[in-house]
C-alpha cells in the first residue's frame, strides 16, 4: 500500500508584529489586529470608566495604534501591551471621571440589570471588581497605582508587558502593585471594622 501524500502544515496565523508590518503596505489589514484585540481592551477601558466612555476610548486606542504602527517594535510578536499602554494613557486623560465612578459605586451597592449575554458578563467581572469599599479604596489610589493594579487585575498582564506598556522599569511595577495592594488592604480593613 503506498504511502499517503504528505499534508501541507495549516497556515499559522499572523503575530500582531506580522500584522503590523504588513499593514504599513496594505493599511486595511491593520484590521485584523483590531478584531484580534479590540474586545479586551474594550472591556478593560469599560471596567475603568464605564460604558459611555468605552466604545469611544477604545475606538480612539485603535486610531492611535494605527497611526503609531510606524513606530511599533517588529521584534515584538504580541502588541498586547503596547495596545494597553495606549488606552491606559487615553484612560490616565479620563481619571477625574474614572475617581468619580469609584466614589459613586462605593456608595451605590445596588447592580442594574442588563439584557445582553456581554453585558452580564462585563457586569459580574464589574461587580465583583467594584464592591463598594473596593471602589472607595480604588477612587484612593494614585493615577499610577490605580493603572497599575488594574492592569494587573482586568488585563491580566504581566509585570514585562506592563512595563513596556507604560514605558517604566519592572521594579516600578512592583513598587506601584504593591503599594496598591498595601493601600486597598487597608481601605478595605478600615471599611469592614466601620
Amino acid at each position: 500500500m503506498p504511502a499517503p501524500p504528505p499534508q501541507s502544515a495549516p497556515p499559522t496565523a499572523e503575530t500582531d508584529a506580522q500584522l503590523i508590518e504588513v499593514s504599513l503596505r496594505r493599511p486595511e489589514r491593520f484590521g485584523a489586529l483590531f478584531d484580534r484585540h479590540h474586545e479586551a481592551i474594550h472591556r478593560y477601558v469599560h471596567l475603568r470608566l464605564g460604558e459611555s466612555a468605552a466604545d469611544d476610548i477604545a475606538a480612539e486606542t485603535f486610531l492611535r495604534a494605527f497611526r503609531g504602527r510606524t513606530r511599533y517594535d517588529l521584534s515584538r510578536p504580541d502588541a498586547r501591551a503596547w495596545l494597553y499602554g495606549i488606552a491606559s494613557n487615553l484612560v490616565d486623560g479620563h481619571r477625574r471621571a474614572e475617581a468619580r465612578r469609584y466614589r459613586a459605586l462605593a456608595r451605590s451597592a445596588e447592580v442594574t440589570h442588563v439584557v445582553s449575554h456581554d453585558e452580564r458578563v462585563v457586569q459580574r467581572v464589574a461587580a465583583a471588581v467594584m464592591q463598594p469599599r473596593l471602589a472607595a479604596g480604588l477612587a484612593a489610589l494614585s493615577p499610577g497605582d490605580r493603572t497599575v493594579l488594574l492592569l494587573v487585575a482586568c488585563a491580566q498582564l504581566t509585570y514585562e508587558e506592563i512595563a513596556e506598556a507604560l514605558g517604566v522599569p519592572r521594579g516600578t511595577v512592583g513598587s506601584r502593585l504593591n503599594r496598591a495592594r498595601r493601600k486597598l488592604r487597608t481601605s478595605i480593613t478600615i471599611e469592614e471594622s466601620s
